[in-house]
């Protein structure tokens, strides 16, 4: 049975949503705010997300943005936002669809039905799309377990954040302000040295202990991580 994630602070529409796709035969699930819909979206547990955009906690465009990362999970926006640029924002921060309050019921059911059908060709590949592949360098999203070339790597839940964050944005110069937001997030009140104390963690338990270099200093501006040949 597809279970399907409502993340809407409105009590009244959430349960209107869930009365109805529980009729449909589907399993729901339902966060209040952004942040916890963020935690439920990436738990595995649910085959599509309907989401709000202006959620308390984080919005919908920043967990959608946030869902992308490691996540391929169809996501609908269902908003009272309805100007184009909305629309242009929420589907290049990688929604699959947007539809508008008040919509009818029937509507986002077959859109529900649309994207369910369409991502059900992939279901044979689970795994291939749980897995982070860095050359010898591997981070399961399900399992949240991380290895090289086999062997597991040990890390704790913040160094496993940090390196998930930097792996997906391969190539990219990041600086100190948005590892913190991204990693430790918007209500993290604490000096951006922090990143690089967590940095040298992971050079610890990875670079230096396969002689490897994924993760570069970029002076003046922060960091990249670069999948170097093995």
């Amino acid at each position: 049975m597809h279970r399907i994630l409502v993340v809407e602070e409105e009590k009244k529409i959430s349960r209107f949503l869930q009365l109805e796709l529980e009729h449909e035969g589907y399993g729901v699930g339902i966060a209040p705010d952004g942040r916890i819909g963020l935690e439920m979206a990436l738990s595995g547990e649910y085959s599509l997300v309907l989401l709000d955009i202006m959620l308390p906690g984080l919005n919908g465009m920043e967990v959608c943005r946030r869902i992308r990362h490691t996540s391929q999970i169809p996501v609908i926006m269902v908003t009272a936002k309805d100007d184009v640029m909305d629309k242009v924002m929420g589907l290049d921060m990688g929604a699959d669809d947007y539809i508008t309050k008040p919509f009818a019921i029937e509507e986002l059911l077959a859109r529900i039905r649309r994207l369910l059908n369409r991502t059900a060709g992939h279901a044979e590949e689970p795994e291939k799309e749980n897995l982070v592949q860095k050359g010898a360098l591997s981070i399961n999203t399900m399992s949240h377990e991380v290895s090289f070339s086999g062997e597991e790597i040990s890390l704790t839940k913040k160094e496993y954040d940090l390196l998930l964050y930097l792996a997906v944005n391969e190539g990219i110069a990041l600086t100190r302000e948005q590892i913190l937001e991204n990693v430790w997030g918007y209500d993290f009140y604490g000096d951006t040295n922090i990143v690089d104390v967590y940095i040298r963690y992971l050079r610890s338990k990875i670079d230096q202990k396969f002689s490897k270099e994924y993760i570069h200093t970029l002076r003046g501006v922060g960091y990249m991580f670069k999948n170097e040949k093995d």
